[in-house]
């Protein structure tokens, strides 16, 4: 059979001869043998023979002591310098003494990789940083502020947004820590801390700059102005911006008096008096008040400068309201000189910042509202917290703006602007899930947003009679008539969280310290404003009402009880205040006076019920006793004096039907012996000189008795036998 032409192919190719082509090179054989080779090298610097290790270092569980750790934190693969950043919180761990002398190469090593582009460099960097500085001492930390700060506002400005995002949550540990570095210098352009971070704030954000026309406050687009963020980064980007804003107005406020009763400012002819005023109710033990000294018959040249003061408070009323109001002034004079200056006139910068931010606020509110107030779903966590951290923006920079005398009218628009996209989804209330969470951040946007209305309120009150040209008068009614209609709403809700009314909607908290003192602003500016409108007295009559029955209601120890007792303690003291020129006034009702005076006769059992717990807050009570009788308030007269005297017995001394005597908390009091001569127990028995003066004698004479009883072989047995004299004289 002939052979196929494949099998002849085949065995033709043989012994066929490769033709060469022109270029190519000559092929190897098939049968040669490959004898090249390639050589690495390892390094193994932590085993090199040249280099004596100490084998009494300590070391972590690979063996690498921290001289190693310091030289892979820089090596090349990220997964080295993670482990590295493992390797150092285990090797501190262990040994932490090995802080106090590697803290400076520490820090300057570590900081260097804040802006890494591997994310779970960063990330475990982020977990070091938030384990070790809070062992750190304050004092050791700022020092390295500088170079910590170098590092982390330059990974701000990174290319990557994600670099930067995680630069603002590192500024959130450093905010925890030495605060007062990083905001120092935040309202200047000088290059400072502050400056550079809150710039990067505004970069990331793609909100512009504040380096624009100082008079106009026009921002500057940056360049990461196309850089688009997801909800969770803006998340944190919001609330880190709103936690260094509050520490720079927290740290630049000179006066914290200042800031507990703001809105009563305005009602005061001076600053000095408003803060004379604010220190009336004010514990000797909270006060930065000179020394006392005790009398003595030779004086001591080598100890003469301290003044001799004394409270006796048996002279004629007008003469010891005269004289107590001389007394706050001087000791005031240093505060006022302080906080005179800042608040006379208010801060550009803020207001070119407020002027920046203003259209990225309402944008970021009008994204998340819908969904977050949506009466048909659940809000969802992250929008829920954007409105939120909006919203505390909004309250930080407009307060400071609208707090100072003199409100810059185009901030007073803005906030308007704001509080109108707000309006429509007030009272924001959950529709979906009732959980502690949500129902405290859905509490926290009602009590801010009354604040923010209130301070629109009060501030529309003193630029009332501002001229305005570039403002019609109808847009001018328009606006009095969403105030109004604000102010309606908000007073509605507060009168709701007074009354502690439950709703099917919601599930209404228990008011906190902090919650009600955030309330203060909204009460006062509705009583205020009631005050300069005819049609809103019976309404503030109402709120008053509540005001007074909300503070009785509180027990003694309850947490709210020293708030309460403050606020309706200033609003009784206001009108007794000559510098006093607010529209508020207690009316002519019955019910509300009534009200009053059945509060103030509750005050000596108060104070037998606080005992010595609280020696703070029975010093409150007494100095409101003593300035309300000296200064001849309108709701002391004779059935109220013989009140107070008949409840204020019992304090001092009862006689049991079976125990006998016995001694009221007075005695159990903290002793301040002679050298205090202002101490809490002297304030006492100036008030009980007071009332036994002004009230009846019958009802006097037992009260008199009951002091002396609880004064046997004690301290301040003598000074109230010179009271008693002055009191003989007198009479």
């Amino acid at each position: 059979m002939p052979k196929s032409a494949k099998r002849r192919k085949e065995k033709a190719a043989d012994f066929a001869k490769a033709k060469l082509k022109l270029g190519k090179g000559k092929q190897a054989p098939s049968n040669a043998i490959d004898t090249s080779f390639k050589a690495r090298s390892i390094a193994l610097p932590s085993q090199s023979i040249a280099v004596e290790k100490d084998d009494s270092a300590p070391t972590t569980r690979r063996k690498l002591s921290l001289d190693d750790l310091l030289v892979n934190i820089k090596h090349h693969n990220p997964g080295t310098r993670k482990d590295t950043i493992f390797g150092f919180r285990e090797l501190l761990d262990a040994h932490w003494e090995l802080i106090d002398s590697s803290l400076p190469i520490l820090v300057n090593t570590t900081v260097r990789i804040i802006g890494d582009e591997d994310a779970g460099v960063r990330k475990a960097l982020l977990s070091f940083y938030s384990w070790l500085l809070p062992r750190i001492p304050k004092e050791d930390l700022v020092p390295h502020a500088p170079l910590i700060l170098l590092f982390t506002t330059s990974a701000q400005t990174h290319i990557f947004p994600e670099i930067r995002i995680d630069a603002v949550r590192f500024l959130n540990i450093f905010l925890e820590h030495f605060p007062e570095v990083i905001v120092s210098g935040w309202d200047t352009a000088n290059n400072s801390h502050g400056s550079r971070v809150l710039e990067g704030y505004l970069g990331v954000l793609s909100a512009g700059t504040i380096t624009g026309d100082a008079e106009a406050g026009l921002p500057v687009a940056t360049s990461t102005a196309s850089v688009m963020l997801t909800p969770a980064s803006k998340l944190v980007v919001l609330q880190s911006l709103s936690r260094f804003l509050e520490a720079a107005t927290r740290f630049q406020s000179t006066s914290s008096t200042l800031e507990d009763a703001w809105f009563l400012t305005s009602s005061f002819n001076t600053t000095e008096a408003y803060i004379a005023f604010s220190q009336l109710l004010q514990p000797s033990s909270t006060q930065n008040s000179s020394p006392h000294k005790a009398w003595s018959s030779e004086m001591d040249p080598e100890d003469d400068v301290s003044p001799v003061s004394s409270s006796l408070a048996t002279r004629a009323s007008n003469l010891s309201t005269q004289l107590q109001e001389l007394s706050n002034d001087i000791a005031l004079c240093r505060t006022f000189c302080e906080v005179g200056a800042s608040t006379s006139s208010g801060n550009p910068f803020v207001v070119r910042l407020a002027k920046t931010l203003h259209p990225t606020l309402i944008s970021i509110f009008l994204d998340c509202a819908p969904v977050v107030f949506s009466p048909s779903s659940s809000p969802p966590e992250t929008e829920m917290e954007l409105v939120l951290a909006v919203v505390s923006i909004t309250r930080i920079l407009y307060g400071l703006i609208i707090q100072e005398s003199s409100p810059i009218l185009s901030a007073i628009d803005e906030l308007q602007t704001i509080l109108g996209y707000m309006a429509p989804f007030f009272p924001f209330y959950s529709s979906g899930r009732k959980d502690v969470k949500t129902e405290q951040v859905f509490q926290d946007l009602n009590l801010t947003y009354c604040d923010l209305t209130s301070r629109l309120v009060l501030a529309s009150q003193t630029t009332r009679s501002t001229p305005r040209q570039s403002t019609s008068r109808g847009k001018k009614e328009r606006q009095l008539g969403r105030n109004a209609s604000q102010a309606d709403r908000v007073q509605e809700y507060v009168l709701q969280i007074l009354h502690e009314q439950v709703s099917s909607s919601q599930l209404v908290r228990a008011l906190t310290p902090t919650a009600y003192n955030s309330l203060l602003p909204t009460v006062w500016s509705l009583l205020n404003y009631s005050g300069r409108n005819g049609e809103y007295l019976e309404r503030s009559e109402e709120l008053l009402e509540a005001i007074v029955e909300h503070a009785a209601k509180k027990g003694s120890k309850s947490a709210l009880k020293r708030s309460t007792f403050n606020f309706v303690a200033r609003l009784v003291l206001l009108e007794t205040d000559v510098h006093y020129q607010g529209a508020f006034q207690f009316g002519t009702g019955t019910e509300v006076n009534k009200m009053i005076e059945e509060w103030l006769s509750q005050l000596p059992q108060v104070l037998w019920e606080l005992g010595p717990s609280n020696p703070s807050a029975s010093e409150s009570i007494v100095l409101f006793l003593l300035r309300l009788l000296q200064r001849r308030s309108r709701f002391i007269h004779e059935q109220t004096l013989t009140s107070l005297q008949t409840r204020f017995a019992p304090y001092f001394h009862i006689t049991h039907p079976t125990r006998g005597a016995i001694r009221g908390p007075f005695t159990r009091l903290p002793k301040n012996g002679l050298a205090l001569p202002s101490g809490l127990r002297r304030r006492i028995l100036d008030v009980v000189i007071l009332l036994c003066t002004h009230g009846s004698l019958s009802s006097g004479t037992i009260l008199r008795d009951a002091v002396d009883s609880a004064l046997v072989d004690t301290e301040e047995a003598e000074y109230w036998a010179h009271l008693k004299r002055d009191y003989t004289s007198r009479r």
